[in-house]
């Protein structure tokens, strides 16, 4: 299979502007993390000042990121199940409401840490269930080529607004104290939930009935699976969030025990890190065509141990201030190249699915990393916590040499048009299970690069959803060779076809090319039927004759 190279995809950073959708929700999501950034620092400090416990105040990110850890897996099987538009929206109601109800508490005078953290869980429900939904979106809404860029600008203006953001929510909660602060960011929630109303893009639909939840989570998790570029985007970035977080989780207390400031200066070095993250996803592009991709998530791993290894040491404001810009390079750097990555190596019919997996493990290694590094700073000292972090950041660009993130796939992940076959026997949809039989007749000589292909078939077709597949030689008739595997229903069968690319079909187009003659090779369908009487039937035992 052929690989992308980099430049083809470095498309200009503002193209997916030009899509009124796309630019839409774009911008109302910029608002609303403008927002929510304002709220988080207010969050954070709030915690900090009525609560001794290092700690809480570390679990403020926890209890954000979790839900994506329990909540994200069924969110993306929602979101591939129904209207991607309807499960952004249902996420955005979450996040107001939880805004809404974290503003009234506060302006009641009733807030304790529990409360904090119990609504910041909520927002982080309303997350989980969005984020894979918009992300997934993107490529319904935009041309393929167009993803990386629009990727790219995702991560960009969060960080645009990051550099922002903090600094206004240090200003706002210095002078106007967290009830408007909490307010503010109640009112921007309805910004996005306006603009995913008045938007609606073209979602090419399934002729198939809709899946069950449970079933359409296995499928998920077993493409996840057996993708080997998606896994491996998955384990350097859940290892890189349980380090890398540390760098957010631990700020608040560097702020306050450290650097002895107050809320102006957390929002000042959070805008320094936002800083460093904009710079970086603008020259993204840039770094793509110099580098290759694995190199480049590795440096940005040692970025971000540079960073936490100088807030360790420093005691200057402005010196934090230039390391979390670091940081904050390599932090944008790696979730848009992973995140790129998973999105490129999924098909539609299930990247709603392998996204929310990679949140679900992304995000639960930042609220393991935030509990670690917490309780370390707590149990030990600050700067053990983030000397600790520096050397696990490492160890994870160590990992590149182990794992390397492959470069993206020239392949086109649109679905083929399929027509079943006639059949003789009037099946239902929940008929089954169906056995598939492939038979090939292969020359000797070919049979080292039939069995090279194969294995990329078993691949690709059990990914698809083809259980017990197997391959076998005729011992009398060396030359044919017969590969089987199963579905449950001939729904799945169906089901199975739909999904298979026009790249997966193009492993089956080599194999026919390797047959003796120009015949293609034989498909036989079959359906399992059981011997076994059906319960509750009556049936006649068999004597047993004593013999003499």
């Amino acid at each position: 299979m052929r690989r992308q190279d980099p430049p083809r995809f470095a498309a200009s950073t503002l193209i997916p502007l030009q899509n009124p959708v796309f630019r839409s929700i774009w911008t109302a999501t910029q608002i609303s993390s403008l927002g929510w950034l304002v709220q988080s620092v207010a969050i954070s400090w709030l915690m900090a000042t009525i609560s001794a416990s290092d700690l809480m105040v570390a679990l403020v990110q926890a209890a954000s990121t979790l839900p994506a850890f329990f909540l994200s897996i069924l969110a993306g099987a929602i979101a591939d199940s129904f209207s991607r538009r309807g499960v952004m929206l249902a996420g955005h109601c979450l996040i107001a409401l939880a805004s809404t109800a974290l503003a009234l508490s506060v302006g009641l005078g009733f807030v304790s840490p529990w409360l904090i953290l119990g609504l910041s869980f909520l927002a982080g429900c309303g997350f989980a269930l969005n984020d894979p939904a918009w992300h997934a979106s993107v490529g319904d809404i935009l041309e393929k080529r167009d993803i990386p860029a629009a990727v790219t600008l995702m991560s960009v203006g969060y960080n645009v607004v990051r550099s922002i953001g903090p600094a206004l929510g240090g200003v706002i909660l210095a002078m106007l104290g967290p009830l408007t602060a909490f307010g503010l960011a109640a009112l921007s929630d309805l910004v996005p939930l306006s603009a995913v109303l008045r938007s609606k893009w073209r979602v090419r639909s399934s002729p198939l009935p809709r899946e069950r939840m449970t079933t359409a989570i296995h499928d998920g998790m077993r493409f996840t699976a057996i993708s080997s570029e998606i896994r491996v985007a998955i384990v350097r970035a859940t290892l890189f969030g349980l380090s890398s977080i540390s760098i957010l989780a631990l700020l608040p207390l560097l702020v306050r025990d450290q650097l002895a400031g107050g809320p102006i200066v957390y929002g000042v070095l959070l805008a320094g890190f936002g800083t460093g993250a904009f710079i970086a996803g603008i020259g993204n592009s840039y770094l793509r065509r110099i580098t290759s991709q694995n190199r480049l998530i590795t440096l940005a791993s040692v970025a971000c141990a540079t960073c936490c290894l100088l807030l360790a040491l420093t005691s200057s404001v402005a010196v934090a201030a230039i390391a979390l810009a670091i940081g904050g390079a390599g932090w944008v750097v790696t979730w848009t190249e992973t995140d790129v990555c998973v999105q490129l190596a999924s098909p539609r019919w299930v990247v709603g699915r392998t996204l929310s997996i990679y949140y679900a493990l992304t995000y639960g290694g930042m609220a393991a990393g935030s509990w670690i590094w917490g309780a370390v700073a707590q149990n030990y000292s600050l700067t053990w916590a983030l000397e600790g972090a520096a050397a696990a950041l490492l160890l994870v660009a160590a990992v590149g040499k182990l794992l390397p993130v492959r470069l993206w796939e020239e392949s086109d992940q649109g679905a083929f048009d399929f027509r079943p076959p006639e059949l003789a026997l009037d099946l239902k949809p929940r008929s089954g299970p169906i056995v598939i039989k492939v038979e090939y007749s292969i020359p000797e000589e070919n049979i080292a690069e039939f069995l090279s292909c194969m294995r990329e078939r078993r691949r690709v077709q059990s990914r698809a959803g083809a259980r017990d597949w197997t391959l076998q030689r005729d011992l009398q008739k060396p030359m044919l060779w017969t590969e089987t595997f199963r579905t449950p229903t001939w729904t799945d069968y169906l089901r199975l076809n739909h999904r298979l690319t026009v790249t997966d079909r193009e492993v089956g187009e080599r194999l026919a090319a390797l047959q003796v003659g120009d015949s293609p090779p034989r498909l036989s369908l079959s359906i399992e039927r059981s011997t076994s009487p059906a319960p509750g039937s009556q049936v006649q035992p068999v004597p047993f004759v004593s013999r003499p």
